[in-house]
């Protein structure tokens, strides 16, 4: 958080007023503390609850949050207490926001500084948006003639005559001339420079623009969103439609009435790779883009944006999961586009899951929220299941097209040959999707070359000195990678246990091993690699997405960056090259994370024009994931799904939480971990499962443990939290102690 200073702050204490009976105010400050700081008013000010104000914080000055007024001091502390420096010029946070922060910060344990610190990210560039200088014609005619006519100036006055204000350059671009032909032009007073207004930071969106065709399934539900939006009020929805139903087109319903009804509307969406496709498709409904909020927005228009959105200047905001805490003045409807991706769980600082915290926000300010999936996630279903959410189902594909046909590739009878990874059946069917002039999609959810390096001659393997994980191969950096702590390093010459020189080789494919027997296979094909270790920019990963749209690539290679919300018109063919990867761990939704992706990968073919197929590399065709996807029994695999959690007692019928603790000494970090073991809170319907080695034991030199609590749905876990934390020893040296409720990761 910044620093403010200002003059006003060096006035020596004899300069500042008082009143007679002095006032005071807690304020809470974006730092890792839970509690406000009380602090004297000047007489000069008058604050309440929500005004963001400057004060001092030990040596610095800092921005905070008026917490409550009238605060009561004991009167030997009265001159003791620090004044309020200034009270910033923005907008005040409203009361529910406060109070989703305070909520928030309960329910996960977490500092409400930190919370807080969420709701103030507008960076160090608040303000008046910089000047922008305009040039026109000068003054009413008749106008001075410039001294010296040529050519290029009179093209830039008869550009100039029809009296737009527009920036030298634009105007130098637009009549074709040098910057040096406008400054001669003002020199000599044939044009004027004003200030030119400053640009917003959205345009206002047109509910009527471009009003869409609807099936009956689509009207129907477009309908009941509007309904929704009319009576306003708490009200959780659920938009069910399978790949390419249209369900983006049907809450865009939902989002016009709210802005004819002069609402601001959140998007959610968990990546930002999906917000470029999105917004082209915003603008073509609405005609105008909305404001955009995510990491990759530039810092002075992230500050423009809060303060746009803060004052209701903006209608519209699409975003990541950290839109979720801006001051909206006037928040009328929330919408999540694939509600059941794990990306929406913020896993360090604040652990929270945007989804359920989106809803609590929703209720909180009295305001529908809509979610929008084709694989909505078990805890969604089931409050479907049991009447909390309304379910407006999509069951057919918009324009008739039909879902995909799915067949397992049985690699226990039809394997690829010894070195390969592409069955035949699989590049016999790419073969023929590129001769009929479709594209095709092979899919591995595994970064770089190969997972791992191993000496063929001793069998030692290339692990990170600081994690308990392989280095991963990535061929095109010919670097070995850790995925966990980023350690890299160039592959080496000769085994550092054996010194064989040459004698290590890739064992397992990534994307880019996939890449060259790809580009082995079928030489003549036009292949795109599609990995976020590859994406040099937002930009190039927006025009490689484009070109895909376009036809310019036979077959894009891809992680899970290609299995959400792209729409690429005439990909008709997906691979799945190792469908049983996701169902190697220990994850509690491993079986469902594992149906999501590969069904949301599958339905990326035939969107559009032909049949689409999708093909699955198994070694159990058995499985329930598989047998669900192939008969395209979605309603199966939840119903199955939903018995396995209800008998075992897991989310969303009983509660989790993660308790982390690591440390640089393996011993010292387990003697933690039982020492906080040790003073759980005794309760009937608990248990503590640990303390035990996590998965990934080792991450950046830290070894770590974990503590698992487990309870029934109803009960209270993050009130038995805070009565374990606060009997748990002080953490010395490096220890540490993460506490994750509700965990989406078990790495």
């Amino acid at each position: 958080m910044r620093e403010l200073s200002s003059a006003f702050l060096n006035r020596p204490e004899s300069a500042r007023p008082y009143c007679m009976a002095a006032k005071f105010v807690d304020v809470l400050v974006p730092v890792a503390l839970d509690h406000t700081y009380s602090y004297r008013v000047p007489a000069e000010f008058d604050l309440a609850p929500g005004d963001i104000v400057a004060v001092p914080l030990g040596a610095r000055e800092a921005m905070g949050v008026v917490w409550a007024d009238d605060v009561t001091i004991r009167p030997g502390l009265h001159n003791r207490m620090k004044d309020v420096e200034l009270k910033l010029d923005y907008p005040p946070l409203k009361p529910e926001l406060r109070k989703f922060v305070d909520w928030v910060s309960g329910y996960t344990l977490s500092a409400r500084g930190m919370v807080l610190r969420m709701c103030l990210r507008m960076g160090d560039n608040l303000g008046a948006a910089r000047e922008k200088v305009g040039v026109r014609l000068s003054g009413p005619a008749p106008r001075p003639a410039p001294k010296r006519m040529t050519s290029a100036r009179a093209r830039v006055l008869q550009l100039l005559a029809d009296g737009l204000l527009r920036t030298k350059s634009e105007a130098a671009h637009e009549a074709g001339v040098s910057a040096g032909v406008i400054d001669g032009l003002i020199d000599e007073g044939a044009l004027e420079t004003l200030v030119m207004p400053p640009e917003p930071v959205a345009r206002q969106p047109d509910p009527e623009h471009a009003v869409p065709e609807f099936t009956d399934a689509q009207r129907t539900a477009a309908n009941a969103l509007r309904s929704t939006v009319e009576n306003s009020g708490f009200s959780v929805t659920l938009v069910d439609g399978v790949t390419g139903s249209g369900k983006t087109e049907v809450y865009f319903e939902a989002v016009a009435e709210a802005i004819r009804r002069g609402k601001q509307v959140l998007i959610l969406m968990p990546e930002i790779a999906l917000t470029a496709q999105f917004l082209d498709r915003f603008a073509g409904r609405f005609g105008v883009r909305p404001a955009e909020w995510h990491s990759d927005v530039a810092p002075r228009k992230r500050a423009r944006t809060w303060s746009a959105v803060a004052a209701g200047e903006v209608s519209v905001v699409v975003g990541a999961r950290s839109a979720l805490f801006l001051p909206y003045a006037d928040l009328g409807l929330i919408v999540l586009d694939e509600e059941h991706d794990p990306a929406y769980k913020q896993e360090d600082g604040v652990r929270y899951h945007a989804r359920d915290m989106a809803v609590v926000r929703a209720r909180e300010v009295k305001i529908p929220i809509v979610l929008a999936s084709a694989t909505p996630s078990v805890e969604t279903v089931v409050n479907a299941k049991r009447g909390r959410y309304v379910h407006l189902r999509l069951p057919e594909r918009f324009g008739g097209q039909h879902l995909p046909s799915v067949e397992a590739i049985d690699l226990r009878r039809e394997g690829p040959p010894r070195g390969r990874f592409i069955s035949p059946r699989l590049a016999e069917q790419v073969k023929l999707a590129i001769e009929r002039g479709e594209q095709a999609l092979l899919f591995l959810n595994r970064r770089g070359f190969a997972p791992l390096t191993l000496c063929s001659a001793c069998g030692h393997r290339m692990a990170c000195p600081n994690c308990d994980a392989w280095l991963v191969d990535h061929r095109f950096r010919r670097r070995l990678v850790c995925h966990h702590c980023g350690y890299a390093m160039p592959p080496p010459e000769q085994c550092p246990k054996c010194e064989t020189k040459g004698s290590f080789v890739a064992v397992g494919p990534g994307v880019e091993r996939l890449e060259q027997e790809a580009a082995e296979l079928f030489p003549d094909s036009r292949i795109l690699v599609l990995s976020s270790d590859l994406v040099e920019s937002m930009e190039r990963l927006r025009q490689e997405l484009d070109d895909v749209a376009q036809g310019r690539f036979d077959i894009i290679i891809g992680t899970q960056l290609v299995a959400k919300g792209h729409h690429f018109p005439k990909l008709n063919l997906v691979g799945i090259v190792d469908a049983d990867l996701g169902l190697a761990n220990g994850d509690p939704r491993a079986a469902e994370r594992s149906f999501q992706l590969l069904h949301q990968v599958v339905g990326r073919a035939g969107r559009e024009e032909g049949r689409g197929y999708g093909f699955l590399q198994t070694h159990q065709p058995e499985h329930p994931v598989m047998r669900a996807l192939i008969a395209q029994d979605r309603d199966a695999f939840y119903a199955a799904e939903i018995e396995v959690r209800e008998k075992t007692g897991y989310p969303p019928f009983g509660r989790l939480a993660s308790l982390l603790v690591s440390g640089a000494d393996k011993h010292a970090t387990e003697a933690h971990a039982r020492r906080i073991a040790a003073v759980t809170p005794l309760h009937d319907d608990v248990r503590i499962l640990g303390p035990a080695e996590a998965p990934l034991a080792v991450v950046r030199g830290r070894h770590r443990f974990r503590l698992l609590v487990k309870s029934p749905r109803g009960f209270d876990l993050s009130a038995y939290l805070r009565e374990w934390m606060a009997e748990v020893p002080k953490a010395k040296g490096t220890l540490k102690l993460e506490v994750d409720v509700d965990p989406q990761s078990f790495f």
